[in-house]
């Protein structure tokens, strides 16, 4: 079980990342551009911006995880997160995927 707290972390302790706040959710930017979000639908969830081909791996893997963001930002990538039922190193894994599609190392 991840948390809040985890996700925030894991987030910032990418190289360049800053945490700043989009739709009133906190989140996280990487040369200015969002590679994740926090609270979105609920607390209990995050949200992740993965290429449309890596989202369809780790729905498929971890269905009790991840989902597609609803609408056309889903069918783009965008990637909720489940954060009760996500661990730690998983979640490493989605934000460096989404830190790098964003242009980080």
């Amino acid at each position: 079980m991840a948390t809040a707290d985890e996700f925030r972390r894991i987030a910032l302790s990418l190289e360049g990342a800053e945490e700043g706040a989009h739709q009133k959710h906190p989140d996280f930017r990487f040369g200015g551009q969002v590679f994740a979000t926090l609270g979105y639908p609920d607390a209990g969830h995050g949200m992740v911006k993965l290429e449309p081909m890596m989202q369809e791996m780790v729905i498929e893997a971890e269905p009790e995880v991840f989902r597609p963001a609803p609408g056309a930002w889903g069918r783009q990538g965008s990637t909720l997160v489940d954060l009760e039922a996500a661990d730690g190193p998983l979640l490493r894994s989605v934000l460096t995927a989404a830190w790098k599609r964003v242009g980080g190392a």
